[in-house]
């Protein structure tokens, strides 16, 4: 998945009127490159050095931690704080745990595949490929479903709450 191809959406603008923060959109963004640039790293590393030097097992342990921390933050802190000030985006957001769900079990399954790959004198690297193929997949249409549906309510949230005491835990679990 190339991070910057034309099927992937623009960075949302921030807001002009407050530079205090930028955008949660935005960040929310920012955060989804992010691990779209790290799953095509880690899809590129398989075969370039054998599994036995920890190299396939450490970067598939630690793309999975990135994305299984980044939806975990969004579950347990940005989504029931939207949920405080858009009560109307239930479905949605149910939706998006939903595919956290999902993508969880894809993760475990990489990670059980990277270990074993790492422990094989013939590890099956084109399993490990094809399921991180699936999960780019997965990812960039749940990224791209996320940033639409709640992009603009992130960006709404009052500035007293976006700027507030709480305002690190609006920002720190979405990226």
């Amino acid at each position: 998945m190339a991070p910057h191809s034309p099927d992937t959406p623009a960075a949302p603008r921030a807001p002009r009127g407050d530079d205090r923060v930028a955008a949660l959109s935005r960040q929310l963004h920012q955060a989804h490159e992010d691990l779209r640039r790290r799953i095509g790293d880690t899809r590129a590393r398989l075969g370039r050095r054998g599994p036995r030097d920890g190299t396939l097992v450490t970067h598939c342990l630690a793309f999975c931690a990135a994305l299984t921390a980044h939806h975990r933050g969004e579950d347990d802190g940005v989504f029931p704080q939207l949920l405080r000030e858009r009560p109307d985006l239930a479905p949605t957001i149910a939706k998006l745990v939903e595919d956290h769900g999902l993508i969880a079990s894809i993760l475990t399954r990489v990670t059980d595949l990277a270990d074993t790959a790492a422990a094989s004198p013939e590890p099956d690297l084109a399993a490990i490929g094809r399921e991180l193929d699936g999960l780019a997949a997965i990812m960039e249409s749940h990224f791209r479903y996320e940033e639409r549906a709640i992009g603009a309510a992130l960006d709404a949230v009052q500035p007293t709450i976006a700027t507030g005491p709480s305002q690190a835990s609006w920002s720190t679990v979405i990226v």
